[in-house]
């Protein structure tokens, strides 16, 4: 089944024989030429890339694992900040009948029993409550600006535990107007979105319940201030994200050599299928012989990426050097899947009832908008998607003799309606003669983005019968190729390496050496 199984310079010293020249001719396409350079003079980088090295195994210690792991956890993390623009964090939240949760309410409520009957108790125990007073104190600062120092001192004076202790001695502290003041305090500093929780603080009568949900509405403050700091940092992070990600990817491959041997592998994959392209070539009749076959390393790697479009995502691990954008290139490949179903049904659909629905514009965006629903959770592993796109198919016969209706004319007999169901869900079956048509025109047009130099001002033509699609595949075909250009920008001297490598064997790499 051709889906239903998809889910993922060099520096100026050049070697001095052609073939090499050529090949460096080619990668400076490869973004951030100069900055490239210093990146790869180390030993380690150019040895570890190798696809295959001569040297003994190296000893990694399980400090440098974690070192490593610790890169690559503040890698993924910077690179979601700054390409994820809703990303944010949220408040963690239990399912709601989970034995986790039943204990957590448990104990919380336990805790706020015993503070209920120390403040009642006579004479009133008050130390719990200025425990609790002193944790709002410093969460409270905690959201101070560094130039804030007149609330600073405020907060400080009105919250000194030492002072609260000396009156609870004596029988004089106001512990619901220290909570008020708290509540007003939160009030000030809080974010807009926050003012309704503020104000059902202050309609609370309860001391217990209100230092309950103060600290309930100040854990809030605490996600709202640290989403602020994200959105704050995300352009500084955008601007230094090439030389950041690349710097941390260099010490994780210092660390553990091992890390580009899937990116290897990935790249051998091309290197390999392209030969086989180029001497089939030189098979046929008529073409020209040559001595040697020469690729282009930018051919080479913008196939690579378009292999992501059909990639395994379950099965397959995906190269070390995309691991960061995984999830959007697996998200991104099931909506493709998705949307080059809806041209196969459409472009059917137009085959075989196309002369009875002309001039029905809404009858087609109608049919679409079925199929998008309907094909939702395609991906799935329980999907069954033959029934789905049977049920797509008897749907379709009903809107279609709705639609004929309407017009007066004579609806689709038994046998067409068959004959529609019968070859909607054929799609699904490998080699399907229509799938693979339009499978093959959305590769050349994505393959085509990549060729572009800003794609976003610039969009290629949509080759035929992917007009139904083409909003959204616009759409899509731009988010993949900032996936791709981003990249290659960050890891583009490390394909380079391997390129050469794979390209022109270890003479050529020697001879780059050599001349750094």
């Amino acid at each position: 089944m051709p889906f239903n199984g998809e889910k993922q310079h060099v520096g100026e010293d050049q070697p001095r024989d052609s073939d090499s020249s050529r090949f460096s001719e080619s990668m400076t396409s490869l973004s951030d030429y100069e900055c490239s350079r210093q990146s790869f003079t180390s030993d380690s980088s150019s040895k570890s890339s190798s696809p295959a090295s001569t040297s003994p195994p190296r000893v990694v210690t399980f400090d440098k694992v974690m070192a490593a792991a610790r890169n690559l956890s503040n890698m993924t993390l910077v690179h979601e900040i700054a390409v994820n623009e809703s990303f944010q964090l949220k408040q963690d939240a239990l399912p709601e009948n989970s034995l986790a949760s039943q204990v957590k309410h448990i104990v919380h409520q336990a805790f706020w029993d015993v503070l209920e009957s120390e403040l009642n108790a006579e004479p009133p125990e008050y130390e719990h409550a200025i425990k609790l007073f002193e944790e709002i104190r410093e969460t409270l600062l905690s959201f101070l600006t560094p130039g804030g120092n007149r609330l600073r001192n405020q907060i400080c004076e009105v919250l000194d535990t030492d002072l609260i202790r000396q009156q609870a001695e004596h029988r004089a502290v106001d512990i619901q107007g220290l909570a008020n003041y708290v509540i007003s305090t939160m009030g000030k500093l809080c974010a807009p979105v926050r003012d309704d929780d503020v104000r059902e603080l202050k309609a609370t009568s309860n001391i217990v319940e209100v230092l309950r949900q103060i600290f309930h509405v100040l854990d809030l403050m605490k996600i709202d201030m640290v989403n602020f700091t994200i959105r704050s940092l995300r352009p500084h992070l955008q601007r230094q994200l090439v030389d950041y990600e690349r710097t941390k990817f260099q010490e994780i491959l210092e660390e553990t050599p091992s890390a580009l041997d899937q990116t290897t592998e990935w790249l051998k994959e091309s290197v390999n299928e392209e030969l086989l392209s180029l001497s089939e070539t030189a098979l046929t009749p008529g073409a020209e012989n040559s001595s040697k076959p020469s690729l282009s390393p930018t051919l080479v790697l913008n196939n690579s990426y378009l292999k992501l479009l059909h990639w395994d995502y379950q099965k397959k691990e995906l190269p070390e050097t995309l691991i960061t954008d995984g999830a959007r290139l697996q998200e991104l490949t099931e909506k493709l899947n998705q949307l080059k179903i809806i041209a196969c049904l459409s472009l059917i659909t137009n085959n075989m009832v196309g002369a009875l629905t002309e001039g029905l514009p809404e009858l087609a965006n109608r049919l679409k908008r079925i199929s998008a629903v309907l094909l939702e959770g395609m991906n799935k592993e329980t999907t069954n998607l033959k029934e789905i796109l049977n049920s797509i198919g008897a749907q379709t016969c009903v809107e279609i003799n709705k639609a004929l209706a309407e017009r007066g004319l004579s609806i689709l007999n038994a046998e067409v309606q068959a004959n529609l169901i019968g070859q909607f869900s054929s799609i699904e079956k490998e080699g399907n003669p229509i799938w693979s048509l339009i499978d093959k025109r959305t590769q050349l047009y994505m393959k085509s983005l990549l060729c572009l130099p800003s794609p976003q001002k610039c969009m290629p033509p949509v080759p035929g019968g992917l007009a139904v699609i083409q909003q959204e595949l616009e759409a899509l075909g731009s988010q993949y190729a900032n996936i791709v250009n981003l990249n290659r920008q960050v890891y583009g001297p490390f394909y380079a390496n391997i390129l050469r490598k794979l390209l022109f064997g270890e003479e050529a790499v020697g001879k780059a050496d050599a001349s750094s």
